[in-house]
């Protein structure tokens, strides 16, 4: 039996109880979970290892992990905060700022069509090793000689890995400084937040930082009933090496190895951020409210354009139903979050956060062991319905 440590707020009780459950009955290995509301924090829970590949090192008070795409949501931020102060134009070309990008009919690609994921640029003809993926060169030179996969703003289908290259060359080009940098300095250090795109060394020798590894759910009990099993267009879509779906994934090959220094010292906005369940609610905190006395981040029309739908329906490459505002995915019926007004970003495998401004909330999982799924989590899902059960109380 894992020990569960940490604190609930009274009424969240079912949060701790689900979080418990996750390591009896769903194969955690190690995780953290953590709750705001009104900007006070009411869950703040860990337990297990810190490391899911071996070891039995505990996870303790601060241990970070690797949150893959939940990554997107806070680069997200950078882009809404930079047209909050006036210095970028989301419905000005992306060549306004990236001159190289217009090439191969990317002309009339806008800055809102990377963030909803309607830029048509989710693979590459040719992928990245993973030396170019982090090298800080190739991606950007890649996506900007590369072709559309569908005209520009038309469709929309999730840009997995590309979704790192075009925003921290955007960004980087609008600022002057890189987006781990512009993160650290805008967000991270004023709200005090153990969260990185691009680990420091000295955070590396810390040894805070636990290592994922993929592990395999446990089966459903037969009093569970009938499992759901994907359709079988999305199984072919994953299996079929020549699919959008399987190149999307697949823009950096083979693999990278994500528990390598060098790739998470690499500034990649999609997949390699860093955090503990603490810093990813608070930082969905800090978007909806103020927190521990440093003013909230977005301006009301700003969060409007967050969790406007921009994108909605068939999604091209997850080959299932989506939705997307500007960066971050909304409720609906592939989506965990809380409630229909929510927003935010799940991380493949496991890690999940968000805000729902209508309660107040803000949600941050992160765990070690990944699971096989993209959008959804159970264990993530069961904490979300017992946060809904504990608002209800």
């Amino acid at each position: 039996m894992v020990d569960v440590q940490g604190t609930v707020t009274d009424g969240f009780e079912p949060v701790r109880d689900a979080f418990a459950e996750n390591f009896a009955r769903r194969g955690e290995r190690g995780a953290a979970v953590a709750v705001y509301r009104d900007g006070r924090k009411v869950v703040d829970l860990w337990g297990g290892v810190r490391d899911a590949d071996g070891g039995e090192e505990p996870w303790r008070h601060g241990t970070a992990q690797i949150v893959r795409s939940a990554t997107k949501g806070v680069a997200a931020a950078v882009l809404l905060l930079l047209h909050q102060r006036g210095q970028v134009d989301l419905d000005a070309p992306v060549g306004t700022y990236w001159p190289e990008f217009k090439a191969a009919g990317k002309e009339r690609v806008l800055v809102r069509h990377l963030l909803s994921h309607r830029a048509g640029l989710p693979a590459l003809d040719v992928p990245l090793t993973p030396a170019q993926a982090v090298d800080g060169v190739s991606g950007p030179v890649a996506l900007a000689a590369q072709a559309p996969a569908w005209e520009p703003g038309t469709a929309h289908g999730y840009h997995a890995q590309t979704y790192s290259w075009l925003l921290a060359e955007l960004i980087e080009r609008i600022t002057g400084r890189s987006i781990g940098r512009w993160i650290a300095q805008e967000v991270a250090g004023p709200l005090g937040l153990d969260l990185w795109v691009g680990l420091p060394e000295s955070e590396r020798q810390a040894g805070r930082v636990g290592r994922i590894a993929d592990i395999e759910a446990p089966a459903a009990p037969s009093s569970a009933g009938l499992r759901v099993r994907p359709k079988q267009s999305v199984t072919d879509a994953y299996n079929d090496p020549e699919s959008l779906t399987r190149r999307a994934f697949a823009a950096i090959s083979p693999a990278a190895d994500e528990n390598d220094p060098a790739y998470r010292a690499a500034e990649l906005p999609a997949s390699a951020g860093i955090a503990t369940a603490d810093a990813l609610a608070r930082f969905y905190a800090s978007l909806i409210g103020d927190v521990d006395g440093v003013r909230r981040l977005f301006a009301p029309a700003t969060l409007t354009l967050a969790r406007t739908e921009e994108s909605a329906g068939p999604d091209r490459v997850l080959v299932v139903n989506t939705r997307f505002g500007l960066g971050y995915m909304l409720h609906g019926p592939s989506s965990p979050l809380l409630a229909p007004g929510s927003f935010g970003h799940p991380g493949r495998g496991g890690s999940l956060a968000f805000a729902d401004p209508e309660s107040g909330v803000s949600f941050g999982y992160v765990t070690n062991g990944m699971q096989k799924n993209v959008t959804a989590d159970p264990r993530a899902q069961v904490l979300v319905r017992a946060l809904s059960k504990s608002l209800a109380l």
